[in-house]
C-alpha cells in the first residue's frame, strides 16, 4: 500500500456529462514507486456510470476508494478553484521570490537576457530557476514554437526556440507563464532558460542552467 494522507479539500471533477466527483472526504494517495498524489474518492462519491470504464481505478490499498483519471476529466476543483494538471502535493513547496540578484543569460555564446530584478522560483528538490522580466530579455533572437506544458503548482507554460545561432541549439529552451497560479504569480510573462547551450551567471557567477 502506497503513502496516504486526508485532505480536507472539497474536491470536485465535471464533464459534459455532469458532476462527476463530489468528494469532501477525499484523500492523497502515493502509489508505491511514484513521486506525486492522487486523489482517492470513496467510491460513493465518484460517478462511475458518467465515466468511461477505464476511468476509475482502485486505490490500491485502499478499501473503498478509487481513483479517478484525470485526463478523464474536463475540470478538476478544490472548493472553487479550478486546479490543473495534477493533485499538487502538500509537501511540496514552490517559492517565486523578487530578487535584486545581477542575472545574465547567454545562449551559444551570446547575450540574450540581462537584468537586476528576476525572480528567482525555489521548487522542492529541483535547481533554483531565474526569472527574467521580458524588458530585459532580447526576444528578437527567440521564436515562439507551439510548445505548452502543464505544472500543478505554476502554471502552462509557452516556449522560444533560440535563432539567433548556427541552428545547433535545442528547441524550446526558453519559457514564460502568461497566467501563473496566484500563488506564484510575480512570474507572470517572466522568460527562464534551459539546456545545454544555456549559461546562466548570477552576481558574476556562473549557475547550472
Amino acid at each position: 500500500m502506497g503513502k496516504v494522507r486526508p485532505t480536507g479539500r472539497w474536491v470536485r471533477a465535471v464533464t459534459d456529462a455532469g458532476t462527476v466527483v463530489d468528494s469532501k472526504h477525499a484523500k492523497l494517495f502515493w502509489a508505491p514507486g511514484t513521486h506525486g498524489p492522487v486523489y482517492a474518492f470513496p467510491k460513493g462519491d465518484v460517478r462511475t456510470d458518467l465515466l468511461d470504464a477505464d476511468a476509475v481505478s482502485e486505490a490500491a490499498g485502499l478499501d473503498d476508494h478509487v481513483v479517478v483519471r484525470w485526463d478523464a476529466v474536463d475540470h478538476w476543483y478544490e472548493e472553487e478553484e479550478e486546479v490543473f494538471v495534477g493533485a499538487r502535493d502538500p509537501f511540496w513547496r514552490v517559492d517565486a521570490i523578487r530578487s535584486s540578484r545581477k542575472v545574465r543569460v547567454e545562449v551559444s555564446g551570446r547575450v540574450v537576457a540581462e537584468t537586476e530584478h528576476p525572480v528567482v522560483v525555489f521548487e522542492g528538490s529541483l535547481q533554483d530557476r531565474y526569472y527574467i522580466p521580458p524588458a530585459d530579455v532580447d526576444f528578437s533572437v527567440l521564436t515562439p514554437t507551439a510548445t505548452r506544458t502543464g505544472c500543478p503548482y505554476k502554471g502552462f507554460a509557452s516556449y522560444w526556440s533560440f535563432t539567433g545561432g548556427d541552428g545547433t541549439e535545442p528547441p524550446d529552451l526558453a519559457w514564460a507563464y502568461t497566467e501563473p497560479m496566484a500563488s506564484v504569480a510575480a512570474i507572470k510573462d517572466h522568460v527562464s532558460f534551459y539546456g545545454p547551450a544555456v549559461a546562466v551567471y548570477v552576481d558574476g557567477e556562473q549557475v547550472p542552467a
